[in-house]
């Protein structure tokens, strides 16, 4: 039988597992609490409380988040990408935009932190950003699978680590990580695999809903990066099409993954940090 506390975390994963899958469409916290099958006062108290944020919270950061990757990743018109987010007019948008990104949503797709890499990609420019080699032992993770594009990766994340506080396991020092296992310029969207995870102890029982995780020993170029989360595709890009042809390595079959330094529900998008790492070996 699920204790109370287990009850709360499924509604919780089911209710974030929605969001994720109707961002672009309009939802309202009755319809939320249908998901969790509670009233809607009691059940926003309770996603404040479990989340860290309020629900429209949520709503509108993952909202922008999309936001932020379409402008900088594609061709698509501020006005589509408005409309897409929710939002009644474009106004509105670039005001709500630029309240969290410090920037118009036009002046964004010019200058957003993807814009330096872009230009380092262009120009070949190998030594625009620095990179750092390091030797990193195998580590043992508690991890969630996650299936999807990568940049929806914080619904695995919140499932791990509303899993974790449940089992005692969340405290203040607690790493946040994802693996990555696909190309996203080869893979589909849909099939694109990763893993948000977690170091722990060779000793720590791995909880219930979470798998086991075997991070491996290598080396890896590491790339520390400050920005928004949307715009890493052009830091890939420059990671693997500049910087590694470059350097005497070679790229290795192990998966990459990023470690983040701060949370997106209380940092602005601009300020947060996350160290990017290639997996790397001594070209033969």
């Amino acid at each position: 039988m699920k204790t109370t506390e287990q009850s709360y975390r499924s509604r919780h994963e089911r209710v974030t597992a929605y969001l994720h899958a109707n961002l672009e469409n309009d939802i309202g916290i009755e319809e939320l609490s249908e998901v969790a099958c509670l009233s809607s006062y009691h059940w926003h108290r309770i996603y404040t409380a479990m989340s860290g944020e309020t629900v429209a919270n949520t709503l509108r950061r993952l909202r922008l988040q999309r936001a932020a990757d379409r402008l900088a990743n594609s061709d698509m018109e501020i006005a589509k990408i408005a409309a897409l987010a929710q939002y009644g007019s474009q106004d509105a948008f670039s005001r709500a935009f630029k309240e969290a990104y410090n920037d118009s949503p036009a002046a964004y797709r010019q200058r957003g932190s993807h814009a330096a890499f872009k230009a380092a990609n262009a120009k070949a420019d190998a030594q625009g950003f620095k990179v750092s080699v390091e030797h990193l032992n195998a580590v043992r993770c508690i991890s969630v699978p996650h299936a999807g594009p990568y940049l929806q990766i914080d619904a695995a994340m919140g499932q791990l680590f509303g899993t974790l506080a449940q089992a005692e396991l969340l405290g203040p020092q607690t790493q946040m990580q994802a693996i990555f296992y696909d190309d996203p310029d080869l893979v589909a969207e849909n099939q694109l695999r990763s893993a948000a995870c977690t170091p722990c102890s060779d000793d720590t029982e791995i909880p219930s809903g979470t798998k086991e995780l075997l991070r491996p020993a290598g080396s890896y170029a590491k790339l520390e990066y400050t920005g928004a989360y949307a715009d890493m595709k052009d830091a890939y890009r420059w990671l693997y099409g500049v910087w590694l042809p470059q350097s005497g390595y070679d790229i290795s079959d192990r998966p990459g993954f990023e470690s983040y330094l701060n949370s997106p529900v209380d940092t602005k998008p601009a300020d947060l940090r996350s160290n990017i790492y290639l997996p790397i070996e001594v070209a033969s």
